[in-house]
This record gives C-alpha cells, sequence and structure tokens, in this order.
C-alpha cells in the first residue's frame, strides 16, 4: 500500500515531541475531553514524550506533506510477562494516531498503522493493543484487531 502522492513518512525525532503533542491534545480534542483536562496534562504528557522518544520507548512516525507534519501515530514498547498467548516479553501499544481535519479520509491512518505493525513484526512483538475513538474503530477492525475482555479500574471515578 503505498502513500497517496505528495507525502512522505519518516521516524519521529526527539525534535518533534512538541508537534506530537500538539497532535494529542487535538485527538483528544476530537474525541470529547474538556479542555480543561488536556490542558492540565498537557505538559506532563509532553515531558514524557521528550523522555521516551529520548530512551527510545516510544517510536514515532509522522507523515508530511509540502514540509508540514499532517499526521502520526506512535506505539509504545511495554515490557510484559510472557503468556500462552504470547511468547515474547515485549508488547506494543499503539497510540497517538492523529490525521489533521484537511487531509482526513485519505487513508493516511491506514498506512501509519501498517506502518507500526511492520516495525512491531521486525522487533519479534507479536501482540499489539490499543484503545480506539468511534471513528477510528472502522480503520482497526480492517487491520485485523480484535475488541477483549479486558477490565480497568480508574481510582478516580470508583466509589470504594
Amino acid at each position: 500500500m503505498s502513500l497517496p502522492d505528495g507525502f512522505t513518512l519518516r521516524p519521529a525525532a526527539f525534535a518533534d515531541a512538541e508537534a506530537i503533542q500538539t497532535q494529542r491534545d487535538a485527538m483528544f480534542v476530537d474525541i470529547g475531553s474538556e479542555p480543561e483536562q488536556i490542558q492540565a496534562i498537557s505538559a506532563s504528557s509532553l515531558s514524557w514524550l521528550s523522555r521516551t522518544l529520548a530512551s527510545g520507548a516510544y517510536y514515532g512516525l509522522l507523515l508530511e506533506r509540502g514540509g508540514q507534519i499532517v499526521a502520526g501515530a506512535g506505539v509504545q514498547w511495554q515490557d510484559f510477562q510472557p503468556s500462552p498467548k504470547s511468547p515474547s516479553s515485549v508488547r506494543a501499544y499503539l497510540d497517538n494516531v492523529y490525521v489533521v481535519p484537511a487531509q482526513r479520509g485519505q487513508g493516511l491512518a491506514g498506512h501509519l498503522i501498517q506502518a507500526l505493525l511492520a516495525e512491531c513484526r521486525a522487533r519479534g512483538v507479536d501482540l499489539v493493543s490499543l484503545h480506539a475513538s468511534d471513528a477510528g474503530r472502522p480503520t482497526y477492525t480492517k487491520l485485523g484487531f480484535k475488541p477483549t475482555p479486558e477490565l480497568r479500574l480508574l481510582f478516580a471515578e470508583a466509589e470504594l
């Protein structure tokens, strides 16, 4: 699957942390997060991105058109205990998938995810997970992602 004409794909560098954070903030706006919540975590999220880009714990890809970043996605490499379904001790968590509104509908998110999945395979990762917005779910389903029975407890919401 080749990119549409005029787009280039490149790995994210440490210097791209702010651009990735800007996309992440926009992603949260798009899915309905409150602006105050986004603002409250943006600086600490940027710090995390900078640290993990530098260490290699986060690997990002960016799509550019005309020298401007128009889309991006990343993967967090997670150290997990091997299990019967996943004998590898490294798992991948995809996140920060974002395409600027003017460039949507061209399959750019699918290109990014396929490139990240190729990177996962190259690193011997056998389990990839993510959380999808309603808008993104069809892209992931088309690429073979399946819902799982994961449960979650968020202490801020729990009445314990």
